[in-house]
């Protein structure tokens, strides 16, 4: 009797002990199951839709990259062409902090505790990395803060393709709220001297081991949709479209390209973000933070491990209206936003080495 009790309650210890593993586990789920797949085909399909170059595998390997992360059906095939210079499997990701002004957050490095992350091919490890960095910060560099992580959308649209290159993928994922640029100075700072401590202490080289993903989109651009703002200072017509496409262009250009010095990621920052209220817009690049803060982390630890700044190439920009789209209706996706002359976003890809 004794046996045939035990056998009957091991199934229920087995279902509680599970649960406690989860809790104990803290997954982050995934935000936005309508842009971005959520199963396995779903992802199976976009990847199999997208454009012959967008598939190319590269023998190149990145230490950083510039990613957007709007609706696959818009810049999916963009996502796969840039990611496929990391080869790393820690990925520190840099993300935007979209609904910071909900939650107050200003002026810290935001990380948050959960240990995975939920994505189409099956659950992301948080790399302990993260830990190790959070203990050698100082205090007043960072917050962790789960709610902020929990309802940003712009990292989980790409770890599906990190962990489709590579299924032992970890990810450092942290995002970058209303920042000064002297501020991003200095975390960043912080931030590339704990980093390279520990790669030094482990072992690990910088594009093979460990990577930076930088996630925005550029121009927000129109007139409609905007949540009543007017986005478009050229006009919505074909000239002031052409404009508002080769103001973006002359950005990537002339501040995310080439050599990577402190003065250009300034400018990127000035062009950027209102100079007498670094929490308003100059242009809306929604990476208006995480970009020039992910690029001073890059080229700092870059210099801390070879003594070179980093070098930037374009591997493309596009748009959702200057490029086709992905079919995904008939796969239970869709957009989240309109692609049209009064409401697109601009999307840039950018390689570092």
């Amino acid at each position: 009797m004794k046996i045939r009790y035990c056998a009957l309650l091991l199934p229920k210890l087995i279902i509680i002990f599970s649960s406690f593993n989860l809790i104990a586990q803290k997954i982050r789920n995934q935000k936005d199951t309508v842009g971005f797949a959520q199963y396995e085909w779903q992802m199976d399909s976009i990847m199999a839709r997208m454009d012959a170059e967008d598939k190319t595998v590269t023998p190149e390997v990145y230490k950083a990259v510039i990613s957007p992360h709007d609706d696959y059906a818009y810049a999916a095939g963009l996502y796969n062409k840039t990611l496929a210079g990391i080869k790393a499997q820690t990925i520190i990701l840099v993300g935007v902090a979209h609904k910071a002004r909900n939650f107050k957050l200003q002026d810290k490095i935001v990380f948050g505790s959960y240990q995975q992350w939920k994505s189409p091919y099956g659950n992301i490890e948080v790399s302990p990395i993260r830990d190790k960095l959070i203990q050698k910060l100082p205090s007043q560099d960072f917050i962790v803060h789960d709610s902020m992580m929990q309802t940003e959308h712009s990292l989980e649209a790409i770890t599906p393709f990190l962990k489709k290159n590579n299924p032992k993928t970890t990810i450092i994922p942290l995002l970058v709220p209303y920042m000064k640029y002297t501020d991003m100075r200095k975390f960043s700072g912080d931030l590339a001297g704990a980093l390279y401590q520990i790669m030094k202490e482990e072992n690990l080289q910088y594009g093979k081991d460990v990577a930076v993903v930088i996630s925005t989109d550029a121009i927000h651009y129109g007139d409609e949709d905007w949540g009543g703002s007017n986005l478009a200072p050229y006009g919505t017509d074909i000239l002031g479209t052409a404009k508002a496409r080769q103001k973006d262009l002359d950005i990537s250009n002339e501040f995310l390209s080439g050599t990577i010095d402190n003065e250009k990621i300034r400018d990127f920052t000035k062009a950027t973000v209102q100079e007498k209220d670094y929490k308003e817009y100059k242009w809306t690049w929604c990476g208006r933070y995480s970009v020039p803060f992910g690029l001073l982390l890059a080229n700092n630890l870059n210099l801390l491990l070879d003594g070179n700044p980093l070098y930037g190439k374009k591997i493309d920009y596009r748009s959702s209206i200057h490029n086709t789209h992905i079919e995904v209706k008939d796969i239970g996706m869709g957009t989240t936003a309109p692609a049209n002359t009064q409401h697109w976003v601009g999307y840039v890809g950018m390689a570092y080495e």
